[in-house]
């Protein structure tokens, strides 16, 4: 069965031991944390432009013409560009080698120009006819391009990024080694991107969850070496590796090297005066209460603010140039019958130019129905013509969504007397409500953690008086940032705390990234004209998580922000996990049945990551949990975790429960000689891992609420490692490696490091 992504591109180069690459940083700051801050922001035209013109010359008309087409294609291909480009460098690629790949992975998609516009443009999943339509826009790509330019290492790497690595994939005459290296690296950094990118049928996963996925489909899909070199990539967060690849292209790349093959026309820029209006105009509707909604004479969506989408959970991101369709938001009238496209009140608007003020149903956040009092104005020009429609969403509805609850806890929060955000007595008390309100949902918050860098350098040099008003300063930027949702909070000192409601990881990553990016470039002027730098660590709600480890997991972030070199971003945690499947209720009872050994919970699960990983993602949990190692035997890990678990879950006159939790590690691989088609997670190579969880004496097993902490606890251990429950016998010990000697030096080297 396909992935549910896409894969990409690169000509042949030597091969490259990527088991070297220890010099490298997070793959995230390939994508994301570029150094230039206004010249690296792929998703404005303006920088595309800056940036594209310099690296293709006149080949920028071809990525301006896929821009035109669809310009959430174009916003990713300078991504992966940007990222393949510095993962590149960091391998040591020759310059020649370098500029294939970096001009392949702006072009990979130029053949979906040729994509009817019905499919390109789709809100929702392709069908197996329309995925088939889709997947001819690498030969169209590669008949584009063969027309103004000659080079076959350029042309095979732009066609093979679409191929397989184990040649599964119909259509390609390529497989493994024998597919350009730079498609390989292209297919990766892709795939990356586009699940880490919200989409109207899904919205983005969290970095760990992408993860997970391409090593799911490493050793079919996509290369299995460079998936584990990738995975160092994310995992090496002690050293720090700084993108040079827009400072590149601005200002290393000469105009005759880019014009080399192709003549050259500069574009005409965008009327600043323009750009302001713009911005004020962006500022009102995004303030707005009621959800606004632009749609242009071709049904195509311009605007859709953040109204829109806390009424209806669909990003702005991931419907901005798509085709407005009624079921988009399962439009009903007043009976609930659903509109079809022809009789959508939006169209009859647009057919006779007549404004409509009307109550209809739709389907809100996690399906919820919704009466929305609809007000659908046409645009008209001079002559009459109708350019488009505005629509204004008012919720008529009785209910009060998650986002105005926490929203009025704000209004309401007691205030911090210098930064005048909330204090942190306030966040002490909103915070467990919170996180108990949207795990109870299963709906995503997250938790932004900032300290101000060398804040103490600041006090001694300028006096107390200027690093007070550099919090201030500090503090009222991050308020401009947050949303009306969120809550900002001084947490102690120079660290702050922002409480992101309806915002998983991806979302609140790039929140950060713009907070940090806006800091470093505003003047202090108590700090003669200076600016400051921050730190941020960034966390999604998970499954099993209580306050203490949603806040801790935030904490351990930041510290790696900082001891990875300070004016970073780090994002932890995989997040909120699709809910379980059914049959998983029945598969619990059978869990609760006493053992021998007092064993409230026994489970085997597996992930698709590798035992190093696995173990590094288990350090996260037990520096979360404040848990303590008892010990590491061969392939077994005891560990003792207190057993607090959220107020909610206990009563006032209960003492902790502590619990033992025994985990054995076993490699899932097949034997020698024996290919195995990877049919589900239990298939692939990876890491099945048996749990047991008791309490650490006996006598614990009275309390009350040991049974639902210890599935708290289970639940925790799933999300921080990634897994699942694992196929057959739910209690069977894994059989031991092959190599146990090997297994306790790796689980030893990652746990106690």
């Amino acid at each position: 069965m396909e992935s549910p992504f896409g894969t990409r591109e690169f000509a042949t180069a030597p091969p490259v031991d990527v088991n070297s690459s220890h010099e490298l940083t997070t793959i995230s700051s390939l994508l994301r944390d570029l150094d230039e801050t206004q010249q690296a922001a792929p998703d404005q035209p303006v920088y595309q432009t800056q940036l594209v013109e310099r690296r293709l010359g006149l080949a920028t008309s071809l990525f301006t013409a896929l821009r035109l087409k669809h310009a959430p294609s174009a916003a990713h291909s300078l991504r992966v560009a940007l990222g393949v480009s510095s993962w590149a460098c960091a391998l040591d690629f020759s310059e020649s080698q370098r500029d294939l790949v970096e001009m392949a992975a702006l072009l990979h998609d130029i053949g979906k120009v040729g994509v009817p516009d019905h499919i390109l443009l789709k809100p929702g999943r392709l069908t197996g006819e329309e995925s088939q339509m889709m997947e001819r826009h690498a030969p169209m790509g590669r008949e584009i391009l063969s027309s103004c330019s000659a080079s076959a290492d350029f042309l095979d790497t732009v066609y093979y990024a679409m191929a397989w690595y184990d040649g599964t994939k119909r259509n390609f005459d390529r497989h493994s080694d024998q597919l350009p290296l730079g498609s390989r690296m292209i297919a990766i950094v892709d795939a990356f991107d586009s699940m880490t990118t919200d989409h109207v049928y899904r919205r983005a996963l969290s970095r760990e969850r992408a993860l997970a996925e391409l090593f799911q489909h490493s050793g079919t899909q996509f290369d299995a070496n460079l998936v584990h070199g990738f995975c160092r990539l994310l995992t090496d967060t002690g050293l720090q590796f700084k993108a040079h690849t827009a400072r590149r292209w601005l200002h290393e790349i000469h105009s005759e090297e880019a014009e080399s093959l192709w003549s050259y026309h500069s574009p005409l820029r965008t009327n600043a005066t323009r750009e302001v209006e713009l911005a004020f105009q962006e500022r009102l509707l995004d303030a707005m209460h009621d959800g606004v909604i632009f749609v242009d004479h071709r049904l195509m969506v311009l605007m859709w603010n953040r109204a829109a989408e806390r009424l209806t959970g669909i990003s702005p991101n991931s419907v901005t140039g798509r085709r407005w369709d009624p079921g988009l938001i399962r439009l009903s009238d007043d009976r609930g019958r659903p509109f079809s496209e022809e009789d959508c009140p939006v169209l009859a608007a647009m057919r006779s130019g007549i404004q409509t003020h009307q109550r209809f149903g739709m389907a809100g956040r996690l399906g919820r129905h919704l009466s929305v009092d609809m007000h659908v104005a046409p645009v008209l020009m001079p002559g009459g013509q109708v350019q488009g429609v505005a629509i204004i969403l008012h919720d008529a509805s009785s209910q009060t969504s998650l986002e105005e609850r926490v929203q009025a806890l704000h209004e309401r929060a007691t205030r911090d007397p210098l930064t005048k955000v909330a204090n942190r007595a306030e966040f002490d008390r909103v915070f467990p409500e919170f996180v108990s309100a949207h795990l109870e949902q299963r709906t995503p918050c997250s938790l932004i953690m900032c300290d101000v860098d060398h804040f103490k350098r600041v006090n001694d040099t300028h006096g107390h008086q200027a690093g007070d008003e550099a919090l201030i300063v500090f503090a009222t930027h991050l308020q401009r940032h947050a949303r009306a949702t969120d809550l900002v909070a001084r947490y102690g000192g120079e660290e702050f705390v922002v409480l992101c409601a309806d915002c998983d990881n991806t979302t609140a990553t790039r929140r950060a990234e713009e907070m940090r990016r806006g800091i470093a470039e505003t003047p202090q002027p108590a700090l003669g004209k200076r600016c400051l730098t921050a730190s941020f660590g960034v966390t999604e709600i998970q499954g099993g998580d209580t306050p203490e480890t949603f806040l801790r997991r935030a904490d351990r972030a930041l510290l790696q922000a900082k001891d990875g070199g300070r004016n970073a971003v780090v994002q932890l945690g995989t997040g909120i996990t699709d809910p379980a499947p059914e049959g998983t209720a029945r598969r619990w009872l059978a869990w609760l049945r006493p053992a021998p050994a007092a064993t409230l919970l026994e489970r085997n699960l597996t992930t698709v990551v590798p035992l190093a990983v696995a173990a590094e993602k288990l350090r996260g949990f037990v520096a979360d949990q404040h848990a303590e190692i008892l010990s590491i035997e061969g392939n077994r890990v005891l560990i003792k975790v207190d057993g607090q678990a959220a107020d909610t879950l206990r009563r006032g006159s209960d003492r902790p429960v502590p619990f033992t939790i025994e985990l054995t590690f076993a490699e899932n691989k097949p034997a020698a000689g024996e290919r195995r088609e990877p049919r589900s997670a239990a298939d692939m190579p990876g890491t099945l891992i048996h749990v047991m969880i008791r309490p650490h004496k006996q006598r614990d097993r009275r309390q009350n609420d040991a049974v639902q902490r210890a599935r708290q606890l289970l639940g925790s251990l799933k999300s921080y490692l990634m897994a699942q429950d694992a196929a057959g016998d739910s209690t069977k010990t894994p059989a031991p490696p092959a190599d146990p000697q090997g297994a306790e030096r790796a689980l030893a080297d990652w746990l106690q490091t």
